[in-house]
């Protein structure tokens, strides 16, 4: 045996299993971060024991969250579904809520396996694009700063901003949790006075990033909604409290995106579509701008009353067009002058790409609306 031959054998193994987290969020039981919180909660047991964070497991081992055992399969494949949501004023991004309030799971259909993990999160007063997924490590990856996923979000700020404060955002300010900045920043059409429109890029999903942001100016963001997350645009045909589920073709292009194999989506009869598809229905109706949904599934028995909406001379009107589509669509300047078509992509683009897209990354967009 020659001295490379001698090497290689007294080289220590490789770790043998995979890294408990990863495996959890695999198969669709939380987020990465989720279950690493988990772990250091003690909620997690591997073979009765509390598990440790690190700890590797292999087929053979018996994992428990809350005492109740996962399933898992040996030649289970990762089920990857991806929903997009248009999150109203007022939902919370948690599963349950100890004051009673709505959920952004509230709407949402309940998944045959796995269950559904938000990508990201929006308080309780933004609006705007939430995508969720049954594929822990998509989660994962699209959440992780290294893969640099660009979050745009439409903002209305009260007060008068110049260029100087413009410059500084871009170049980037000290928050109480790090430096910050946009990524780039472009007036939007519409508001009055003091109120002006903004499109901005933000590179982390970082607590009340944006809000910050702009309020180290001086300036108070009035409302505040999100337009795209990586290559998934929010458009105006998906009105607010409304969600679609992603095609394949759209889901493969986003974990593309993140260096995700394709994975096969599960196949669906008509009758489970048509499911969906009512589901959907009974999901949404139009809102008023104070009201809240308190309770959506299951849905209102005939004889009860929904709370009474404002009479239309009383609600204040919103510049430029109808609520809940002003500010999901692109600024003209921005996406240079085009309107999008029925399939929501600009006209005349065909890679599908809005003309002048806010610098964050340049990545191709999912398809927005769902053939009717």
């Amino acid at each position: 045996m020659n001295e490379h031959e001698l090497d290689e054998a007294q080289a220590p193994l490789p770790p043998a299993g995979e890294k408990l987290q990863k495996v959890l969020a695999r198969i669709g039981v939380g987020s990465r971060r989720d279950v690493e919180a988990w772990i250091g909660e003690g909620r997690i047991k591997v073979n009765g024991k509390v598990a440790t964070l690190g700890q590797r497991v292999d087929l053979h081992d018996a994992i428990s969250v809350d005492g109740k055992l996962i399933k898992r399969e040996e030649a289970a494949e990762t089920v990857r579904r991806v929903i997009i949501y248009n999150k109203p004023d007022g939902e919370i991004c948690t599963r349950d809520d100890p004051e009673g309030r709505p959920t952004v799971f509230d709407r949402l259909p309940r998944p045959r396996e796995g269950r559904w993990i938000n990508i990201g999160r929006l308080d309780i007063n933004t609006t705007g694009l939430l995508m969720f997924t049954t594929d822990g490590e998509l989660a994962n990856r699209l959440m992780h700063p290294s893969y640099e996923m660009d979050r745009e979000y439409a903002v209305r700020v009260r007060g008068e901003v110049d260029d100087d404060m413009i410059a500084r955002l871009k170049e980037g300010v000290v928050l109480e949790d790090g430096p910050a900045k946009f990524t780039d920043i472009q007036q939007a059409p519409g508001g009055e006075g003091f109120n002006h429109w903004y499109h901005c890029v933000v590179m982390e999903g970082r607590n009340r990033e944006v809000r910050r942001l702009w309020e180290s100016q001086g300036l108070v963001v009035s409302r505040l909604k999100r337009v795209r997350f990586g290559p998934v645009f929010l458009n105006s045909d998906l009105p607010m409290g409304r969600w679609r589920e992603l095609g394949q073709h759209e889901v493969d292009i986003l974990a593309g995106e993140v260096g995700l194999k394709p994975v096969a989506m599960p196949v669906q009869t008509a009758k489970a579509k048509e499911k969906l598809e009512r589901m959907q229905r009974k999901s949404a109706r139009p809102l008023g701008r104070n009201e809240r949904v308190r309770q959506v599934r299951p849905a209102l028995e005939s004889g009860e009353e929904r709370a009474p909406r404002k009479a239309r001379d009383e609600q204040k009107p919103r510049p430029g067009a109808n609520r809940g589509t002003v500010v999901a669509e692109r600024p003209s300047e921005v996406r240079g002058g085009n309107r999008r078509s029925p399939e929501g992509k600009p006209a005349g683009s065909p890679n599908g790409r809005p003309g002048g897209k806010p610098s964050g990354r340049s990545t191709g967009a999912p398809k927005g609306s769902p053939k009717r």
